[in-house]
């Protein structure tokens, strides 16, 4: 009998399920293979960033400690500002002026491009429901404001109690005193404007016709406002009593109460 009576008779379609079923199997088993290389590398990454970024953040730790004094007579206090005992405070004292720099939600409809947002946003309904009204009977309210919140800040002014009489523009610039430009969805954004509003009468040592109304001044950390503005309101309202809503700890000085979670 010729050998090729002796090889038994494959059909053609047995043949292609057998390559088949091999090919897939080896293939199966180089994934697991592939899987298991990758869930090793996996935790060699993970061993390597806990140590890194404890070092890391130590470090970061110990330079921010060193680096970063606290006035002697600030009044910092780290707290919710949505939780906070505002009630006790008003108790206890009633302020000339009010500064605040509310974490105003962007509009989703036109985000601002190239912007990375560092901080927790607000909606408006949470910045209404601060209790600004029971912590000043006469005084001055200095209002931070974004360009597609001007409407809002204008309403929660009346709705407050407070009158608008005036605003201040910060003019941004660099290190080498050029304008400062950022991201904008039209425009870029060179400046910042703080709207200032007015309740009861003038506070004790108010004076008039003071500063001016443009600050032009070197853009530093992300939402740190210009030390001009302070020392701005320091010659309106002399040896006042100070607060600052929405705080943080670049912006605290002497005689100043300053409450925020970014203490």
């Amino acid at each position: 009998m010729s050998s090729r009576s002796s090889t038994p008779f494959v059909e053609e379609d047995d043949y292609d399920e057998s390559v088949t079923d091999r090919a897939l199997k080896g293939l199966l088993k180089r994934e697991i293979e592939l899987q298991l290389e990758i869930e090793a590398i996996d935790a060699e990454i993970t061993k390597l960033e806990e140590s890194l970024g404890t070092a890391v953040n130590d470090d970061l730790n110990e330079q921010d400690l060193e680096e970063f004094e606290a006035p002697e007579w600030c009044i910092p206090i780290k707290a919710n500002v949505m939780t906070f005992d505002w009630d006790s405070l008003a108790k206890e004292v009633q302020f000339d002026v009010i500064v605040t720099d509310p974490p105003w939600q962007l509009a989703t409809h036109a985000p601002t491009r190239g912007v990375a947002i560092a901080y927790q946003q607000l909606p408006d309904i949470c910045i209404e429901d601060i209790p600004i009204p029971k912590l000043q009977t006469n005084g001055f309210l200095f209002i931070w404001v974004i360009n597609n919140k001007y409407a809002k800040a204008f309403e929660l002014m009346e709705k407050w109690g407070y009158t608008y009489i005036d605003d201040i523009t910060w003019v941004k610039q660099t290190v080498n005193r050029r304008m400062a430009k950022g991201h904008g969805y039209y425009l870029q954004h060179a400046k910042e404007t703080c709207l200032v509003g007015k309740k009861g009468l003038d506070p004790p040592n108010c004076r008039h016709s003071v500063g001016s109304d443009i600050i032009f001044s070197e853009r530093r950390g992300q939402s740190q406002k210009p030390e001009e503005l302070y020392e701005l309101i320091e010659e309106l309202v002399p040896n006042g009593k100070y607060l600052e809503i929405f705080g943080r700890k670049n912006n605290l000085r002497d005689y100043w109460v300053t409450i925020g979670n970014e203490l």
